[in-house]
């Protein structure tokens, strides 16, 4: 599996986490952020400006609407359309980590969408826009060529896609709920954060993605929140393919390493 990792990790490196690529999602960001927003504002408005929100399942529901979006093309919440609400239901419970029991669910649900997706390839003239989701370029990268590892293409354009939106949704939704509770219980830092925004995004406008450059101290809040609770405090496990000398310790061939950021 070790070539075919380094070979998937070089795809999701430059076809989704590339500068260029995140630039070209920002309108998708800044859709469901609105979306999100729009919907504690219509809560409080019904409840006389006072609402209650689990904001961990808020944060889990916004990330995901982006990275479906991002990584399937296809929106993620509907609650009119029976289909794309058991859809819900299945990322949801994949995300808290039932793998076992969600496996064979979320399985079918990959491979409809990649139907789906070869079917409006099929259909394409230009087979490389710009708006392209990251299972298109998946397939437009491995479909039809020798992969390494023994494993076919749809295999992987799966794996790797759940992969990607496991990862993003639950490393973000930890994040930014410890970052709020953070602010919640130092009121002068969240203060400072209030005023930062006002004097520089002002109370007429929505934030914007370009705005966080001037936003100094924000950006100071969220990496003191990196800091203090990274989202995965253990890295995945490693395992050395070589013999190799390391601070002058003797690391044999085939080592299972844990690296504590």
């Amino acid at each position: 599996m070790g070539r075919t990792g380094e070979t998937i990790r070089k795809i999701a490196t430059i076809e989704l986490l590339s500068a260029r690529r995140i630039e070209m999602f920002s309108d998708i960001r800044e859709f469901e952020v609105k979306l999100a927003v729009k919907e504690i504002y219509n809560k409080s408005n019904k409840l006389n400006g006072v609402v209650k929100m689990e904001m961990k399942e808020w944060f889990a529901n916004l990330i995901m609407n982006i990275m479906v979006k991002i990584l399937f093309g296809v929106q993620y919440i509907d609650n009119d359309n029976k289909e794309r609400s058991k859809a819900h239901k299945a990322i949801r419970r994949f995300v808290e980590k039932a793998l076992k029991e969600t496996a064979k669910e979320i399985d079918c649900l990959g491979e409809e969408w990649l139907v789906e997706h070869k079917r409006k390839r099929k259909l394409r003239v230009n087979k490389s826009g710009d708006e392209e989701d990251f299972m298109d370029v998946m397939l437009s990268i491995c479909e039809d060529k020798d992969l390494p590892g023994g494993f076919d293409a749809d295999t992987i354009i799966k794996a790797t896609c759940m992969s990607m939106l496991l990862a993003s949704v639950d490393t973000t939704m930890v994040t930014l709920t410890w970052t709020l509770s953070s602010l919640l219980n130092n009121y002068q830092s969240l203060k400072k954060a209030q005023d930062e925004l006002d004097t520089h995004v002002g109370k007429n406008r929505w934030v914007q993605e370009s705005d966080i450059k001037n936003l100094v101290y924000l950006q100071a809040i969220v990496n003191e929140s990196f800091r203090l609770y990274p989202a995965a405090p253990v890295l995945l496990p490693r395992e050395s393919i070589e013999d190799c000398v390391v601070s002058g310790y003797d690391i044999p061939k085939g080592t299972r390493l844990l690296v504590n950021i």
